[in-house]
């Protein structure tokens, strides 16, 4: 069996968590609020990947990022009309 690197961490119960909420924050970032959600959503997926979470982790701040703004493009595009 091999040792694992110094560097990397075993994935923990939190770091899974932490990621699931990032993932549920770049919806609700998406549905109501872009800007507060959005933020809370990368803080998360950052938080849960630096825990061990990596992948995943980082594809929910970057899911995040995304919905936070086709967000502000669709409530811009309802203020416009």
């Amino acid at each position: 069996m091999t040792d694992m690197p110094s560097t990397a961490r075993p994935r923990s119960n939190a770091a899974r968590i932490l990621t699931i909420v990032g993932f549920v924050f770049a919806v609700l970032a998406l549905l109501l609020n872009p800007i507060i959600f959005g933020v809370l959503g990368v803080i998360a997926g950052v938080v849960g990947a630096v825990l061990g979470d990596k992948p995943l982790g980082w594809y929910a701040a970057a899911a995040s990022v995304v919905a936070a703004i086709l967000g502000l493009v669709v409530f811009a595009a309802l203020i416009s009309n």
